[in-house]
Order: structure tokens, then sequence, then C-alpha cells
């Protein structure tokens, strides 16, 4: 039998085939389905599924009793907070089968979605978003974005290091903890390089 390159508790089942990165961690009760790939250097929490044809990148962080649902694909450096829903259908019933339904949803590098919060299917989260604690996202999240409440309303920026930024009336901001500066221009902001 080949050694494995990631820790699995004695409590989580891994259906075959799936591929794991080195370094991995999947905790109590968790279910990793067949057919994903999950990065190296992941964490996943307890009691936390991942269905068939999810993609996680390289040091996504899951917290307790997340589900993540076929159509979803996570970048690297993606934080999921405890409970956190995913759906995967804009119409569901359960007396019909909508699994050729399925509509995608794509979390970009960097981004953090709070606990309890919920992102309807369909709808994408940019690189670095921010989305706080029992958000309903119903609509697609722009890079940098601060979005909170039900439905989920963009409130501010926020930096690479998670600080919200505070533009002058020329659109720079910089972020106090990393010193990098940001540009915001056509309701867009951007990273300058040094």
């Amino acid at each position: 039998m080949a050694e494995l390159n990631y820790f699995a508790h004695e409590t989580a089942i891994v259906d075959a085939p799936c591929t794991i990165g080195n370094g991995t961690k999947v905790w109590h009760f968790s279910h990793i389905m067949a057919n994903c790939t999950i990065g190296e250097r992941c964490n996943i929490g307890q009691n936390v599924v991942i269905s068939p044809g999810v993609i996680l990148g390289s040091n996504v962080k899951i917290q307790n009793n997340v589900s993540i649902y076929e159509g979803v694909t996570c970048d690297d450096d993606v934080f999921l907070g405890p409970s956190m829903v995913f759906t995967n259908v804009t119409n569901p019933r359960s007396a019909i089968n909508r699994r050729g339904q399925y509509a995608k949803t794509h979390v970009g590098k960097g981004a953090s979605i709070g606990a309890n919060a919920t992102i309807v299917c369909g709808h994408d989260i940019g690189a670095y978003a921010f989305i706080g604690a029992g958000a309903v996202v119903t609509k697609t999240v722009a890079p940098y974005a601060l979005v909170v409440g039900n439905p989920a309303k963009r409130i501010g920026w926020i930096s690479e290091y998670g600080h919200r930024l505070d533009f002058d009336n020329h659109g720079n901001a910089t972020c106090p903890e990393s010193g990098e500066n940001y540009i915001l221009q056509n309701n867009e902001v951007k990273k300058l390089q040094k």
C-alpha cells in the first residue's frame, strides 16, 4: 500500500479516486468524495463534505460543518468559515432531480467567507474579497470587496491582509499592515505593484 502524503483522521472517509496534495489534513467525521482535487497544505475541519468534481487550490482552510458541492472551485489561500453554505441548484425540489443543472461558483485567490454565510450558486467571489459572517451572497462579488448583510451589499474594500481600505480623493489607499498600495478606479480596486 502506498504511503499517504496527507493526514486523514481515523473517522474521516476518503473515497478513491481523488487527488489530495502534500501536507493536507482531513479532520474528524469529514467525507472526501471520489473525483475531487484538493491542493497542498489544506486544512479540512470536522464534519466537512467535499463532493465529486470539487477543485480546491493549495492552503485552503475549511472550518467545521461546511459542505462543498459539485460545481464549486476555490483558488489558493481561500478561507471558508464555520458552517458557511454553498448552494448548487437555484430552484431545488425534492421530487425533481436537477443533477445536470448544478450552477458553478468560483472563489478567487485569498478570499474569505465568514461563519454562517450563504453563497447562492452561480455567483463568483472575487480574489481577496471578504464576505462577512451571516451574509447571503446573491450577486457576483468583486475582487477586494467587503460585503455584509442579507442580501449582501458592498460596504467597502479590503486589502490582501484583511484590513479595510480608506481611499483618498484621488482613489489611493495603503494597507496599514503590509504598506501595500491600492487604487480605486471605475468601481474596481487593484493593488499597485512596487
